[in-house]
């Protein structure tokens, strides 16, 4: 996965009680039409499963089910107005989502990542190359509500000037290229100006380094208005968010640990720098 981006089989927004609501009407109007489950999927031809968890909540409707279950339940345009009213996050995998929310009010935030730039560091092309790589593949609506939920997140950098954000990459992240020489040139120009904000700081582990505190993983730590931590690890298929003080307090003196490791902040920039010439 890449920063909590939803997968082909992990799209299904988490419960809330406008979906629920939404659920319950469309159900009623059915069974108000005398149809079955099976009769009412084959009318706005959406599987029975896709109808069955829109029901019960667990699904946002698509824009095209809204509109055949309309016409399909009598077009008195009930479903239509309440599906503007429904709440959502879009493109965000279930398992991210709690994370996200304390992302939103986080006063520090700190993360290292070995694997790709992190989303809130990401470019439009750099985030897109990611959609488009994953397997199984994401069809073009996904990608869009992908993108969208990412360049949602991206906003917290400039709309929180007063959240510290650190951020610890390895050096190979940009030297790889991802996408191809124009994307990482934009990325590059994107980091180094994101770098000049009092509150974001920007550090490189270079390739060569003898003693690296991080070689588990990624880390993602942060601080609540409330001054209490957690961390937040993620991989292949999913994420786990940390609230134990002691597992916390590991991951703390690991990313501590790699603060020292890494290049320093101006050394960083140079070398951002040196590799944004040599392309």
């Amino acid at each position: 996965m890449v920063d909590g981006a939803v997968g082909p089989g992990g799209g299904e927004p988490e419960s809330s009680d406008s979906l629920r609501t939404f659920g319950a009407v469309t159900q009623a109007l059915r069974e108000h039409a005398g149809l079955s489950r099976e009769e009412f999927a084959d009318v706005v031809r959406f599987s029975k499963h896709t109808v069955a968890s829109v029901e019960l909540g667990r699904r946002m409707p698509d824009p095209a089910f809204v509109e055949r279950a309309e016409e399909a339940l009598g077009n008195t345009g009930a479903l239509r107005k309440a599906a503007g009213c429904l709440a959502r996050q879009p493109g965000l995998a279930a398992w991210f989502r709690q994370w996200a929310r304390l992302e939103a009010a986080a006063i520090t935030l700190y993360t290292y990542e070995c694997r790709l730039i992190p989303g809130l560091l990401q470019t439009e092309a750099y985030a897109r190359t990611l959609f488009t790589e994953q397997l199984p593949p994401l069809d073009d609506q996904q990608i869009e509500v992908q993108w969208a939920a990412r360049a949602e997140r991206k906003k917290l950098l400039r709309n929180r000037p007063n959240t510290a954000f650190g951020f610890i990459l390895e050096e190979h992240l940009f030297r790889r290229r991802t996408g191809g020489v124009d994307v990482t040139r934009e990325l590059l120009d994107h980091v180094l100006e994101l770098a000049e904000l009092r509150n974001i700081e920007i550090q490189v582990m270079p390739t060569e380094r003898e003693s690296h505190a991080g070689l588990a993983g990624p880390i993602q730590l942060l601080e609540t208005p409330d001054n209490k931590w957690f961390a937040y690890c993620e991989g292949q298929r999913g994420g786990l968010l940390i609230s134990d003080p002691k597992e916390v307090s590991v991951l703390q003196q690991r990313y501590a640990r790699m603060r020292s490791q890494a290049l320093p902040l101006k050394d960083s920039l140079s070398l951002l720098q040196r590799m944004r010439g040599d392309l």
